[in-house]
Order: C-alpha cells, then sequence, then structure tokens
C-alpha cells in the first residue's frame, strides 16, 4: 500500500483549511497514494492562543465534512480528516475515515484527553478498526498515542497492520529549532513512534502540522523501529511511502499474555 501524510500550515478560516486540504489531496493523489491522513482537529485547528481559528459549530463541521467527502471521491483516495465533532453529550476529538467513492467509514474519537483538554472537548469511548483494500487501520490520537500505548497495542492485537497518529506538537512563537530526525536532545516525541512501532510489529504513521518549532516530524515507522520517512521540520507539505504489509506481522502485540497483569 501507498500512503501519504500531510504536514499542513494552520489556517484561520475553515474554507481556508478546505482549500489546504485539496491541494494536498491532489498532490498525493497524483503520486498515486490510496490513504492520506491529516494532523489532531486539522479542521478547524487545533485551539492554542497563538493560532487564529474559526469557531466549530454543528453546522459548519458538517459543511466541512460534506466537502471532504467531494475532495475524496473527486480524487480516488480516502482521507483520515481530523477534526472537531458534536454530539449529544458535547463535542469530541476526531478522526473521521473516507472512503475513495466519498463515503464516511466512521470515526475514532480520542479517548485519553490530555490533562489541558479536559475544557475543550470530553473524551470518547469506543476503539475502532478500519480496513481498506484489504488493509487493517487503527487510530490514536496525539496524547493517548504518545503516552497511553496500550491505544496502539488494541488496534495491533485487533490485526491493524498500521496505526495513523494524527497530532500536534510545537509552536510558531517559540522553541527549538530541530535540525535531526530522533537526535537524543529532541523532545521524547519520536522516539515514542519508535516504540509504537516497534514493540507491536506494526507501522506507525505520526502526523503533525508544519509549525516554525515542531517538537515532532511527520514521520513513518517500520515495524521493526526504523524511520522510512519523514517530513522536514516546519516545511509543509505531503510526504508518500510505500508500505510492505507482510512485514506488519503484529506478534510481538498478539503475544501479549494480559493473564500475567491480573
Amino acid at each position: 500500500m501507498k500512503i501519504a501524510l500531510a504536514s499542513p500550515t494552520f489556517s484561520s478560516s475553515i474554507d481556508e483549511c478546505l482549500s489546504q486540504l485539496e491541494k494536498l489531496v491532489k498532490d498525493a493523489a497524483q503520486q498515486q497514494a490510496e490513504i492520506i491522513c491529516f494532523p489532531e482537529t486539522y479542521i478547524p485547528g487545533y485551539p492554542i492562543k497563538e493560532f487564529k481559528t474559526q469557531k466549530s459549530t454543528p453546522e459548519n463541521m458538517q459543511y466541512a465534512l460534506q466537502k471532504a467527502c467531494v475532495i475524496a471521491k473527486e480524487n480516488s483516495i480516502v482521507i483520515i480528516l481530523p477534526m472537531d465533532w458534536f454530539v449529544n453529550e458535547g463535542k469530541l476529538n476526531v478522526a473521521f475515515v473516507i472512503d475513495k467513492n466519498g463515503e464516511v467509514l466512521g470515526y475514532q474519537s480520542k479517548n485519553q484527553l490530555d490533562p489541558t483538554e479536559d475544557n475543550i472537548w470530553i473524551p470518547g469511548t469506543e476503539r475502532k478498526i478500519f480496513e481498506i483494500n484489504g488493509v487493517k487501520f487503527g487510530i490514536t490520537i496525539c496524547h493517548e498515542g504518545f503516552r497511553y500505548p496500550e491505544s496502539v497495542r488494541w488496534a495491533a492485537r485487533n490485526d491493524a497492520a498500521i496505526v495513523f497518529h494524527p497530532h500536534l506538537a510545537g509552536s510558531d512563537v517559540d522553541g527549538v529549532l530541530l535540525t535531526e530526525w530522533g537526535n537524543k536532545n529532541n523532545p521524547y516525541y519520536e522516539k515514542a513512534m519508535m516504540m509504537r512501532a516497534m514493540e507491536n510489529t506494526i507501522y506507525f504513521a505520526s502526523v503533525n502540522y508544519a509549525t516554525k518549532f515542531q517538537e515532532s516530524a511527520t514521520s513513518l515507522i517500520a515495524p521493526d523501529g526504523k524511520c522510512i520517512a519523514h517530513q522536514s521540520y516546519g516545511e509543509a507539505g505531503v510526504i508518500v511511502a510505500d508500505i510492505d504489509i507482510s512485514l506488519a506481522t503484529g506478534i510481538l502485540a498478539k503475544r501479549f499474555n494480559k493473564k500475567l497483569y491480573a
């Protein structure tokens, strides 16, 4: 399977988000990617003070989802679209999966919120496996993928060959300019990506925004923990890479003996 990971910049409006999404999707489709993933809450954008994003409402989120479905169909590509989503209980942080025909297959919610997010979203309660062209995959969102490895293990134990990880780590205002992927002095995030792949023997695809002071690169990690491809720090765009599904055996995840921890 050929997959694409998008590193967009922050947008100030939902229409600007959709315009950038369409551009990156077309770029990925031209390179024959079958699926493309965007960063955490790409629409309307992760709510941090330094970025001015449009407020989400049930109506404009439904509008954005419908537009993304059209883009997926026009480019015949699967889109993993992280966004706000409203349910009866409140607002969720989710990642929708839209197939190449523009049909919504469902969403994965962020179930383990960061403590700073308790007043922004409500936590989800379910985990899901998706399947495209015979390949099963899971999704874990930011904090839960970095600090709750069981979210990735659950997917691997349920036959996911790859787990997509939309996240935000970085700033346009302050921080350190990283120069080398996985450097020992970098924040721990890229090391965590390696471990999520290696400890489960699956692919791990982690997707970040392109900010000036990124704390992690958009990265694709192989089942042996090696970085196959990554986007340059601070550079917007899309990376496309082939993955060999036969290497994603999930053997270490499936050997986990939960009886030992009862």
